[in-house]
């Protein structure tokens, strides 16, 4: 499967080598080159400097045609703009942005863009690990319309789930990649 991630941060550079331990193929940009420092040693996926809100990057990275487009910068407007174009331009199968704001994030899958808020996701965490009742917001929200007002379905990540999520992305948390790695060698698109 072709998986396109934008943004190269803790969480997107996890996915990119899950990913591609999985047998992706992975393309990950991102604006600067020292992010791809986060990538493993091993990781043999394709790390592409660039701009993800870009259609003619987009193109020339290969972006067209992915099977899963995730859009992981830490701009909600970043995130909405790269995937709309992955969505309408560049024929995106799967497409996720990261929207942080929880409001946006259900305007934007009644708009038909799948939402990925991580203020629902670690509310809910912190309040399942202190033994508090969860919110019932979900971390994912899927559309099923495309236009303003469409329905949309919510997709729960349990709190167990985001607990060990957020438990893998805190190994990371400090911004490099994992013991015993090597930078990946990133060009520019």
């Amino acid at each position: 499967m072709k998986t396109v991630i934008v943004g190269c941060g803790r969480v997107g550079a996890v996915l990119a080598s899950s990913f591609d331990q999985a047998g992706h193929e992975v393309i990950i940009l991102d604006l600067t080159s020292r992010a791809f420092d986060r990538l493993p040693s091993t990781f043999k996926g394709t790390a592409l400097r660039g701009d993800g809100t870009d259609e003619d990057i987009l193109r020339r990275a290969g972006a067209e045609d992915a099977d899963i487009f995730i859009a992981m910068t830490e701009g909600d407007n970043r995130n909405v703009m790269a995937a709309q174009l992955a969505q309408e331009a560049l024929g995106g199968k799967r497409v996720i942005a990261k929207i942080n704001d929880p409001l946006r994030a259900d305007a934007y899958a009644d708009l038909g863009i799948a939402a990925l808020c991580r203020t629902n996701l670690m509310a809910d965490a912190v309040h399942a690990y202190l033994d508090m009742p969860v919110s019932g917001r979900k971390g994912i929200l899927e559309p099923t319309g495309s236009h303003p007002g469409g329905e949309h379905h919510e997709i729960a990540a349990s709190a167990t789930n985001a607990v060990s999520v957020g438990s893998a992305v805190a190994r990371e948390a400090s911004g490099t990649a994992p013991s015993g790695t090597q930078p990946v060698p990133a060009r520019e698109v």
